[in-house]
């Protein structure tokens, strides 16, 4: 993914969505939130589009590695056997085409791990800029209810004689429905904190759940227990 959308997406992630409120709070219109909206749906569209272009990279270059690994399992196994036989110029041979395979094994490994990498910090960053946009668009009505009151207020206010007990009652339900929102963008931030750290959490023990199958298998092999796995 190129890094200006990087760039892009992790601007409206971090942008101040309080700050965006009273924008528009102070514009008395909309507008200012429905912009944000547009450009992390548009982004949000480009990040789907990378991120299956890296899923698909990662499902290639694991493969790859799982095949390269498999062929130096057996060509190593092969070498014992033609040693056994006295098949020195044959296990030579195969020996040289062991270290080709292995090194490229390790060289797809490496790049697998480093797709992945690439493509769990985009899984990171869609659920964040998921939870962003779902957050400013149930805000965006709070806040659009919040001007049609003030907009009414303002058209009472010129037929109604109570004008000083009216306007009383119109500043605490805007006060009350502002705090409301901000309120509300307080807990969604919690539950993008907590969301965050739960991904971090399962991609760790992925990986760690990998490294011990990938330990053990050795042991395994080493140990001539291929077919005793339980």
């Amino acid at each position: 993914m190129a890094p200006s959308l990087f760039e892009k997406i992790n601007t409206l992630i971090s942008a101040n969505l309080h700050a965006i409120v009273d924008r528009a709070l102070e514009q008395n219109s909309v507008q200012v939130m429905d912009e944000y909206i547009r450009q992390v749906e548009r982004n949000l569209d480009a990040l789907e589009d990378s991120a299956a272009t890296v899923g698909g990279t990662v499902k290639t270059l694991k493969r790859k590695y799982e095949e390269f690994a498999a062929a130096a399992e057996k060509l190593d196994r092969d070498i014992d056997t033609l040693l056994i036989k006295g098949k020195n110029d044959l296990a030579a041979a195969a020996q040289a085409e062991l270290n080709t395979k292995q090194q490229l094994s390790q060289e797809y490994y490496e790049q697998w791990q480093e797709q992945e990498q690439q493509y769990q910090k985009m899984l990171g960053m869609r659920l964040k800029l998921e939870a962003r946009l779902t957050s400013i668009k149930q805000e965006r009505e709070h806040l659009r209810a919040l001007i049609e009151l003030a907009e009414a207020k303002k058209v009472t206010t010129k037929t109604i004689k109570s004008l000083d007990d009216l306007s009383n009652v119109g500043d605490a339900e805007i006060t009350s429905l502002t705090d409301k929102i901000k309120q509300q963008l307080d807990k969604e931030d919690a539950r993008l904190d907590m969301a965050t750290d739960r991904l971090s959490e399962q991609v760790e023990e992925a990986v760690a759940g990998g490294e011990i199958d990938r330990a053990l298998e050795e042991r395994r092999n080493r140990l001539g227990l291929k077919g005793n796995q339980s």
